[in-house]
């Protein structure tokens, strides 16, 4: 993949011996075998990711990918294109969604610029832009595929600093007008499955808003002809530069060997996308929440991911993941704080074969 320009050769196999460890210890809890259920999976993944049966996530991060897209221009959102500066802004101000949700985790948030159509100089927004928004995919390539290999670099350079910074896990989120559109046309043509069945309402259109959204997003597959064996095309002719951003996230999580948590719709298919460029890639990646989206079901089954939460949310943001990490700290204080069979003193039942 682009002779390995990402780096993907760093990306390794999670440490075995450390989740055969994690899951002994589990076993030596005084609760039946297995009983947790996927709390107990969470506390063996994060073991193997960090390489030890002794995981931690205290120090955590939610990174907000904030970008435009030229397809607004076709009306398939309900919401104006300024939106998308007014939201990243607000970010700043601790007053949106996020904010609450990660000073409830105590997260730090990570804001990126990474394709907002607007000059945004405000303290705490990084400045990563790679042009003021997308082009119109629904008239040709939303961007190049040179930006699209930008994107990723930027996202993985993302995790770099967040590794470098100490931070153990870190949750994913997106801002960005028109985002359900080009997650729908990345998502149908990574997985085959027609766009009727996976666009949704985004932030609540008509249903006559709703079909026109379907006919652009069809068109602009039409048109661009982007190779669903190729991610990085799919990317450049009918992603965004926030979609971009995220799978590089997600491919910086392996290389970087720090779990990251996937968020909703929009989260979900640049994950995809980072899986399709490296099928490792889904070992460092943490389901959070079952987005209300339409097309959220089919991405995490091509993933073959499950949500640990199904809350009805579609908000973005980054605000489900940040709730998937509560689910983190649940499993890890059982595996941490819980008593062994023999500190409780009780006899261990192992059922038989």
């Amino acid at each position: 993949m682009e002779n390995d320009i990402f780096g993907l050769q760093k990306i390794t196999p999670l440490d075995q011996a450390a989740m055969r460890a994690a899951q002994i210890r589990w076993d030596s809890r005084t609760k039946p075998l297995g009983s947790l259920g996927r709390l107990e999976d969470i506390v063996v993944r994060l073991a193997g990711i960090n390489g030890t049966p002794d995981p931690r996530a205290d120090k955590r991060a939610v990174v907000i990918m904030c970008a435009d897209n030229g397809v607004v221009e076709e009306n398939v959102s309900s919401c104006p294109k300024s939106v998308t500066a007014s939201v990243t802004c607000n970010f700043t101000r601790g007053i949106t969604g996020i904010n609450v949700f990660s000073r409830l985790v105590n997260a730090s948030l990570k804001i990126v610029d990474i394709g907002v159509d607007a000059d945004l100089k405000f303290p705490g927004i990084i400045d990563r832009k790679i042009r003021k928004g997308t082009w119109n995919m629904a008239n040709g390539p939303a961007m190049t595929r040179e930006e699209a290999v930008k994107g990723i670099l930027t996202g993985i350079e993302v995790v770099r600093e967040l590794k470098e910074a100490g931070i153990h896990i870190f949750a994913t989120g997106e801002m960005g007008i028109g985002n359900t559109s080009t997650s729908s046309a990345v998502s149908s043509v990574l997985t085959g499955i027609p766009v009727d069945n996976l666009a949704g309402l985004g932030s609540g259109l008509s249903k006559e808003a709703y079909l026109n959204k379907i006919r652009v997003i069809r068109r602009a597959i039409e048109i661009n002809e982007p190779r669903p064996a190729d991610p990085v095309d799919v990317l450049a002719k009918v992603g965004g530069f926030d979609i971009a951003g995220l799978a590089g996230c997600f491919l910086g999580a392996a290389i970087y060997k720090i779990p990251a948590v996937i968020d909703g719709f929009i989260s979900a298919a640049a994950a995809l996308t980072a899986f399709r460029i490296h099928p490792a890639a889904k070992d460092y990646m943490l389901p959070s929440h079952g987005s209300a989206e339409q097309g959220f079901s089919a991405v995490m089954e091509a993933l073959g991911l499950e949500p640990m939460l199904n809350l009805g949310m579609r908000l973005g943001e980054g605000t489900g993941a940040a709730l998937g990490l509560q689910l983190v700290d649940a499993a890890l204080a059982a595996y941490n704080q819980m008593g062994s069979f023999e500190d409780a003193s009780i006899e261990q039942y192992v059922p038989q074969e």
